[in-house]
This record gives structure tokens, C-alpha cells and sequence, in this order.
């Protein structure tokens, strides 16, 4: 099952039908037993045809998210920490990564309000300031707000690795600014927890030509999602549910870099493409 926001409402698929459910997002979403309630409650929805559920899906889809917040978690996969060593490793700052990979506290940080996000088809940024960025393809998990996971969409974390790298407590300036970070197409609802055998690809066009390709099984993840949700809520409350970015191991080699116009497809099972492309933020 998925859902999808759009502009003129929530619209379900099922079974290769679309509904409409009236209900404001964060309501609808932020509940235990999702999945349940939009099968019981698609027997009293409005029923729309293929042609207005695509004209809706074609030009009216925004990013899955209301008043949440998203975060993300760092190094959960052995390619990201290889790479986050890799980028720090002149200034001294390498041996953190290796460390938190191993350790039992997982790296948890805030990446953006919902007005930064970027929905499908959008651009998203990179920053002016930084000569080596890169986006990061994630599977990302909506959380209602007992801490249960509901949903599952796409994420990308764009990421500034020079900044980063630079020193380690930049880290909020190489993460967070405007639109550096895009989520959708939609909510993957299914009614049991996604399949470790789940793959994640991502293509990065530039020029029309395929510049990097790469593809991955969740399952090389190193923590449980559920870990890194109970993680998250301690000592914290989401009272509208929150976004939480998995982390990536599907990192660009060597120091390639994005350049404005870049096209970046990311790519989840069962869930779809998210696609931006990349530009600088206009002044």
C-alpha cells in the first residue's frame, strides 16, 4: 500500500487502485496500526479513475511529510564510515567514525523542518561554500509518535563532505541548510516490516550520461531499524511522528563531486523513484 500527498489531498494505492481520503496528513499518518486503518478505511473513499489519479501523481505530488521533522543517522553502513574517514582523515578527525560504527550509541542528528524538504521532482541544493558535495540515497522511516515504525519512503541527504571533513563539528553546516534534504515519492505502508532483501539504487545523469550507478541490500546495514528508532526517542518527543534517514552505503568513489544540473534517481523496492536535480539556491 502507498499514499501519496498531492495537492488536492491524500490519495491511496491498493491493489492497483487509487482513493482519496480526506483526512489532514499529519492525523491521517501519525497513528499505530496505519496500515489497518487505510484498509479498513478505503471500503468508504472515493474511488478515482487511472486518468485523475495520474494527472494528480504527474503534477500536483508533494514530499510525504506535515509538521514533521526529519533526522538521520550516520554510519550505519561500512562504506559510510570508510568514506566519512576517508574525507576526514587530514584533519585528525577519521578515528571518530570508526569508533561510533562500533559503538552501542548510534550517530543521531537533526537534518530539516518541512519547509526545507524537497518533493519529488524539485531541486534540491547544494551550498556555495563547499567544493565536494554528494547525495546520499536512503531508506527513511516515518515513525508515529509512540516511537512505532509505520511507513517506510526515499531520502536523500545531501551532504557537504568538505565541510565535514574540514573538521567533525561542522557537521551541522555540511548537513543542514535550505533543501538539502528530499523525500518521496510517498509512504510505502506494508503490513509487516520491510525485507531486509530490500534494494536501494541510485543514478546520478549528467550531460545525459550516467555518472555513477550503484545499487545495495538494506540487509548490509549494521543496526536494526527498530534500534535506531527506540534510539531516537529517548528523551525526546514527536508529536506529530517523525522522519529518521537510515543512512547511506552508496557512496560516490574518489572525490567526485555534484554540478549544478545534475539529475539524481533514487530508487527503493516497493516504494519507487525519487528524482531532483541539483542546483545551487538562487540569491
Amino acid at each position: 500500500m502507498k499514499l501519496f500527498k498531492t495537492r488536492q489531498g491524500n490519495i491511496v494505492e491498493h491493489n492497483n487502485q487509487y482513493y482519496r481520503i480526506d483526512l489532514p496528513w499529519d492525523k491521517l499518518v501519525n497513528r499505530s496500526g496505519l496500515h489497518h486503518f487505510l484498509q479498513t478505511h478505503l471500503q468508504h473513499a472515493e474511488l478515482l479513475s487511472p486518468v485523475q489519479a495520474d494527472a494528480l501523481l504527474n503534477s500536483q505530488l508533494l514530499a510525504p511529510i506535515g509538521a514533521q521533522e526529519v533526522w538521520a543517522a550516520g554510519v550505519t553502513y561500512l562504506r559510510s564510515r570508510d568514506a566519512r574517514m576517508e574525507e576526514s582523515k587530514d584533519s585528525g578527525g577519521a578515528t571518530f567514525y570508526d569508533k561510533v560504527y562500533e559503538a552501542e550509541r548510534p550517530e543521531l542528528f537533526f537534518k530539516a523542518h518541512p519547509h526545507r524538504v524537497a518533493a519529488p521532482g524539485e531541486d534540491v541544493y547544494i551550498r556555495r561554500d563547499s567544493t565536494w558535495n554528494v547525495p546520499e540515497p536512503e531508506l527513511t522511516l516515518f515513525i508515529d509518535s509512540k516511537g512505532g515504525i509505520e511507513a517506510y519512503t526515499i531520502g536523500n541527504d545531501m551532504s557537504s563532505r568538505s565541510i565535514e571533513g574540514e573538521n567533525p563539528l561542522y557537521l551541522p553546516q555540511a548537513k543542514v541548510y535550505q533543501r538539502s534534504a528530499a523525500l518521496g515519492p510517498c509512504l510505502f505502508i506494508p503490513s509487516t516490516p520491510i525485507s531486509p532483501l530490500t534494494k536501494i539504487s541510485m543514478v546520478i545523469h549528467r550531460g545525459g550520461k550516467n555518472v555513477y550507478t550503484g545499487e545495495v541490500a538494506i540487509s548490509q546495514i549494521k543496526r536494526k531499524l527498530p534500534e535506531l528508532a527506540s534510539w531516537l526517542y529517548r528523551d525526546m518527543d514527536f508529536p506529530h511522528g517523525c522522519f529518521l534517514m537510515t543512512g547511506t552505503c552508496l557512496v560516490p568513489a574518489g572525490e567526485f563531486t555534484l554540478a549544478e544540473g545534475d539529475k539524481v534517481d533514487i530508487s527503493i523496492d516497493g516504494i519507487g523513484t525519487l528524482t531532483n536535480t541539483v542546483r545551487y539556491k538562487p540569491s
